[in-house]
């Protein structure tokens, strides 16, 4: 099923989508194949299953922070395209002055503009460029449109335009937010649109046991202790998340032994009392508490979401680390038959091995969440292997994993345009019939994320929730 303008999409209970796009063309037998599956992957609604979304409020009153270090139109080039500008040469001097709130907004692009012809077609130069023109109707960034964006971003940034930027330009009908300032579970203030995940990593790696525990009244003391507080927050939160996240890939591999609880309290407690512990201690201690959560998750019917492969950022990607991903996975997959694991951003740049590791392992769902700007065309081959290998019922096909909410419209146009091109490809090559792509569509943008992350029944208790609003 798709929708149209001015149509109702969604099961009871859900909030009401309406795309404000333009409507579809008249004559659908007349159309071509391209046209019509275009079409109908325009008209289908996004479940959005990662983002790093701060708060509406927290952009219509900003204040200086480090999420969103500046408050005009440069905030578009704020997250992952910046990193793209660093790799094509731009001094860290004018880094800093890019994101600076003192540097004058119409001088920025003269920061930008040297290396912009190098990174304009790069899959985060594309979200940019799209962003821009579905935004502010602006063809693209350059000498002369520059002070034209930085007058209708101010003109955007107010009340309500979170739901106009998701719902109705990107076409997405709820985000999945995993909050990186530190917290566990954020009470989200539209908190159907914004649906959060329970921040594993926070409760597992390093974790600042006192500030952890606060919410709860518990004060750890030892192992049992923290297990008390980590088992608040799922009793408390569980009901609501939509699942549990960790990124702890970015520092160490996935490699976490079951670690009982009698091994790991000796050294929680030395590492309580302020003892640096040795790289193995704090293995083992990461892994217990890694599988403690994991197991949570399991009681309270949550997926666990791991990041896979490529990292974020500038000179640090040790490729040997996202490398042994796959591997790595397949013994969580092994370890624990009962949980589903969601392996994120289709573990580029390996792939191929993702695919194999869908159709083998019976609990492992792959997301393509980042992998549309990582890479548009690897994305790209990436589904078109993936749909005629292994069950489609297990991809996950977007998440736009920004910080700022203006760029999840730009991810989403680029992978509205992969989507249909590989269906459109696959027919044309016989892989698929006609009817086979259509079929296809909603599942993979919509259908497999409500099922998997039981979105129905999370819609409804987050509606109701003591923090919503009345």
């Amino acid at each position: 099923m798709s929708w149209r303008p001015g149509e109702e999409y969604g099961e009871a209970g859900d909030t009401v989508l309406v795309f404000a796009g333009t409507a579809l063309p008249e004559g659908s037998d007349e159309r071509t194949l391209d046209e019509r599956i275009g079409a109908e992957v325009e008209w289908t609604p996004f479940i959005d299953t990662h983002e790093h979304l701060v708060e509406e409020s927290a952009r219509v009153n900003w204040e200086p922070g480090r999420h969103i270090p500046c408050d005009d139109w440069s905030a578009l080039l704020g997250h992952y395209i910046d990193s793209d500008l660093i790799s094509a040469g731009m001094p860290g001097g004018d880094v800093q002055r890019l994101r600076s709130p003192d540097t004058d907004p119409l001088r920025k692009w003269s920061l930008v503009a040297p290396y912009w012809p190098a990174v304009k077609n790069t899959g985060y130069g594309q979200a940019v460029r799209a962003s821009v023109e579905r935004l502010y109707d602006v063809p693209d960034l350059d000498d002369s449109t520059v002070e034209a964006v930085a007058e209708r971003y101010r003109s955007t940034v107010k009340p309500g335009y979170y739901e106009r930027v998701l719902r109705e330009l990107a076409g997405v009908e709820s985000c999945q937010v995993d909050p990186i300032d530190g917290s566990v579970y954020r009470e989200s203030q539209l908190p159907t649109l914004l649906m959060q995940d329970i921040s594993l990593i926070t409760l597992h790696m390093e974790p600042d046991c006192p500030r952890l525990a606060g919410p709860s009244g518990i004060e750890v003391r030892d192992l049992a202790d923290y297990h008390a507080a980590i088992d608040w927050w799922f009793s408390t939160y569980g009901p609501y998340a939509t699942a549990v996240k960790t990124q702890a890939a970015y520092s160490r591999g996935l490699d976490f032994e079951d670690v009982p609880a009698e091994r790991a309290e000796e050294p929680f407690k030395r590492r309580l009392d302020g003892e640096r512990l040795s790289e193995q201690d704090t293995k083992l201690v990461q892994d217990h508490l890694f599988w403690y959560g994991t197991r949570k998750a399991r009681e309270h019917d949550l997926p666990v979401k791991l990041h896979t492969g490529y990292y974020a950022g500038n000179d640090g990607m040790p490729i040997s680390r996202p490398a042994g991903n796959p591997s790595e996975v397949c013994e969580l997959l092994r370890k624990a038959p009962e949980i589903t694991f969601v392996l994120m951003h289709i573990c580029y740049p390996f792939h191929e091995q993702m695919i194999a590791i869908a159709k083998h392992w019976h609990n492992a769902v792959i997301d393509m969440c980042w992998a549309w700007i990582i890479s548009p065309t690897a994305a790209a081959r990436f589904l078109r292997d993936f749909l005629v290998t292994a069950p489609a019922s297990k991809v996950l096909t977007f998440g736009g994993d920004y910080i700022p909410v203006e760029m999840v419209v730009g991810h989403a146009a680029i992978a509205r345009q992969g989507i249909a091109s590989v269906l459109t490809e696959l027919v044309e090559d016989e892989w698929l019939s006609a009817n086979d792509a259509a079929e296809l569509i909603d599942p993979i943008m919509h259908g497999n994320a409500r099922r998997i992350f039981n979105l129905t029944k999370k819609a409804e208790r987050l509606a109701k929730a003591p923090w919503a609003a009345g």
